[in-house]
């Protein structure tokens, strides 16, 4: 289990983009992330008529390391760290250290 996981809402605290919001779209390998919108990088790139992409340049999201974004707790509307806890029924789940709120 993550800490960070797909559709979260994020805020960046280091790098170019800190203090930005975004959602989580994608987990990429070794705790590297996608955020919408975030971490953008101008890519070179060919065109190939035969499967219709158009050359040019284009912006491209690029992966940020998971230690570089904070959960947002909606109750603060801040970005909270995050820990695990096991329910009563033996479910494990995560949680928001500033408050023990359960991550919806």
């Amino acid at each position: 289990m993550n800490k960070i996981v797909k559709n979260d809402q994020v805020v960046i605290i280091a790098g170019k983009d800190k203090g930005r919001r975004g959602n989580v779209t994608e987990l990429t390998g070794k705790g590297k992330l996608l955020v919408q919108g975030i971490n953008l990088a101008k890519k070179h790139q060919k065109g190939n008529p035969n499967a219709g992409i158009a050359g040019g340049i284009i912006e491209k999201e690029m992966p940020l390391d998971a230690s570089n974004v904070m959960l947002i707790n909606p109750a603060t509307d801040k970005g909270d760290r995050v820990g695990f806890k096991t329910l009563e029924d033996g479910k494990k789940v995560r949680f928001y250290k500033s408050n023990g709120e359960v991550v919806s």
